[in-house]
């Protein structure tokens, strides 16, 4: 349930509302530094008014040290009239709800005064304190709390350290993002043609950059503190020490700073000075507990609420799981062209389609091509890179035939060409490549090198710089074997080609057969395609040695047909020899 160590804090998940949250503070001394006779109170000139107090606390208007009129240390828990007695001091408690405000002896003294208060929060302080005189006092006197309203908010999370060390320097990120919750209230509505204006920023500077990506997440805050002065003095900035910190954002996360109190004890606070007093409080989740009828009737509302979810996504997706036929292999892949680099050329785009071999079929409405949009390219240590980020979604089927049984079927292959703008809109074929869809299924990132045919002298390569034409393929298939060859050798003799860039691809592959359901059936007999499908991720190596076989076995049936007769039966009765024990 919770995270983190005990003083450092703890973090809580709550699906209740944040209102019912309460917490139980106690305080207590257990080293006392107070003389051994209280002193004598101040005496009171009248009923408390603003023309009669004289404050105590630091930046109080008026308020010198108490040179002028008598003084007020603070009410005690009994009434307003009097201070808080020696045993009253040494011990307190006070239960506390969510953002609920009890003010403090400084504030107290503080917003009496009229001229004190300048913003609408603190004259709503200073009417509520009022208020509170007239009903008879506070009834806290040293614990106390600043909301997520008040300006020690504001000022705590601004002067937040990381480290305990007194030489730190918040980094930028560090200052943004204690920024995060006052931008969220000064916040205003953005006009609507503004917003038309700025979708895009072409040329985003490295502030905007900055300001842009901090994490903007609405948090609120809540602090309870502790006055911890001594006897008399209460009511001043320097004994003021926060208890605990609580912070709840709009996902319903709770974090405690410190945690609650548990078995381990109270926790500990020892003043600085001369006298150093030490401070033991502890904090304990006092929040209503959920009666059973309750909790069952909001687990129903769960509950019903989850079926109407369920049935929604039901009727979205319907009853029935789309199967293949029999004999048929469904393959989907989601790509994406990452990237290119190494080119030679800026402005570069990608031009790609897909061949299917016999047996490949595709839907109607399936798009087996694509052109990428055209992409500036970034240095990127050696090489200019241009990024793409382009996705496609490929949907074809294999239909296994009747002289498909005992022969490996052929895969899909992606042909694909980069090209380059220049200044007049003219392009230059930058490579060709080509790559066979990965036969497993799940994530697969490549990277295909690239060539493009060259012609030999100085001319071409002036005539690609100043015009922009450069040899380029008719047929795209060239790059592995054509689809148009039927002879048993393909010479390229003479043709010549220059290495170029190379081009990342992100393929997410997914399968989908029967044969994959009837496992069990199908290894009984191992000579359905579909069956070796399974694991054709070997295809590739097992196609190749089947071939350099057939090769062998043909070049020995030749080699022996072209012999005599004599030499035959010879050779093979010296076969037989040696295979005799």
């Amino acid at each position: 349930m919770a995270a983190g160590g005990r003083a450092g804090g703890a973090v809580y998940r709550s699906r209740d509302p944040v209102r019912n949250l309460r917490l139980r503070v106690r305080i207590q001394r257990v080293s006392s530094a107070r003389p051994l006779l209280p002193q004598a109170p101040p005496p009171l000139a009248g009923p408390r008014g603003p023309e009669l107090l004289g404050l105590t606390g630091r930046g109080a208007p008026g308020g010198g040290g108490g040179t002028g009129a008598a003084a007020v240390t603070g009410p005690s828990p009994a009434g307003a009239g009097r201070p808080p007695a020696p045993e009253e001091d040494e011990e307190e408690e006070a239960e506390v709800g969510w953002q609920e405000k009890l003010f403090s002896q400084l504030e107290v003294d503080l917003y009496q005064h009229a001229s004190a208060c300048r913003t609408p929060l603190e004259r709503r302080y200073r009417e509520e304190i009022l208020r509170l005189e007239r009903a008879g006092g506070r009834k806290n006197c040293r614990i106390f709390t600043y909301t997520d309203h008040d300006r020690f908010t504001d000022l705590e999370e601004h002067c937040q350290k990381v480290t305990d060390s007194d030489h730190e320097v918040p980094s930028y990120l560090a200052e943004r993002m204690a920024n995060v919750r006052r931008r969220r209230q000064d916040r205003r509505p953005v006009e609507a043609s503004s917003l038309k204006s700025k979708i895009i920023t072409w040329e985003p500077s490295e502030e905007f950059i900055k300001n842009n990506h901090v994490i903007n997440t609405p948090v609120q805050t809540m602090y309870i503190m502790g006055d911890l002065g001594p006897y008399g003095k209460l009511g001043h900035r320097e004994y003021e020490h926060v208890l605990c910190t609580i912070k709840v954002d709009g996902n319903g996360v709770i974090t405690v700073k410190p945690d609650f109190t548990g078995t381990e004890g109270a926790y500990r606070i020892e003043l600085d000075g001369e006298k150093r007093e030490v401070w033991k409080y502890t904090v304990e989740n006092a929040s209503a507990q959920v009666q059973p009828e309750e909790e069952e009737r909001e687990q129903c509302v769960f509950r019903d609420l989850y079926g109407r979810h369920k049935e929604c996504l039901s009727g979205l997706v319907g009853s029935e799981f789309e199967m293949t036929l029999p004999g048929t292999l469904r393959l989907f892949v989601n790509g994406e062209i990452v990237s290119a680099a190494g080119y030679e050329y800026d402005n570069l785009y990608v031009h790609f389609f897909v061949e299917l071999p016999n047996q490949w079929s595709s839907p109607a409405f399936q798009q087996l091509s694509g052109v990428t949009q055209t992409c500036a390219t970034k240095a990127v240590g050696w090489d200019n890179v241009a990024y793409f980020c382009y996705p496609f979604t490929l949907e074809m089927f294999f239909t296994q035939g009747d002289e498909s049984e005992d022969t490996l079927p052929q895969w899909p292959v992606l042909y694909f060409e980069v090209l380059s703008l220049d200044f007049w809109q003219r392009y230059r074929v930058e490579g060709y490549g080509s790559l066979v869809l990965p036969a497993s299924p799940g994530l697969h990132m490549l990277t295909i090198p690239t060539w493009r045919p060259v012609e030999l002298g100085t001319v071409a390569e002036l005539r690609r710089f100043f015009i922009g034409g450069s040899p380029e393929l008719e047929d795209l298939t060239y790059v592995r074997i054509p689809s148009t060859f039927k002879g048993e050798r393909l010479s390229r003799l003479g043709f010549r080609t220059k290495t170029t860039g190379s081009v990342t691809f992100r393929l997410y592959c997914l399968q989908q057969s029967k044969a994959f359901l009837e496992t069990s059936a199908l290894r009984q007999r191992m000579r359905s395609v579909l069956d070796r499908l399974g694991g054709f991720g070997q295809q590739s190596s097992v196609y190749n040695v089947l071939e350099a076989f057939q090769r062998a076995r043909r070049r020995m049936q030749e080699a022996r047909e072209s012999l005599p007769q004599d030499l035959v039966g010879s050779s093979a009765s010296a076969v037989h020899r040696l295979q005799e024990p």
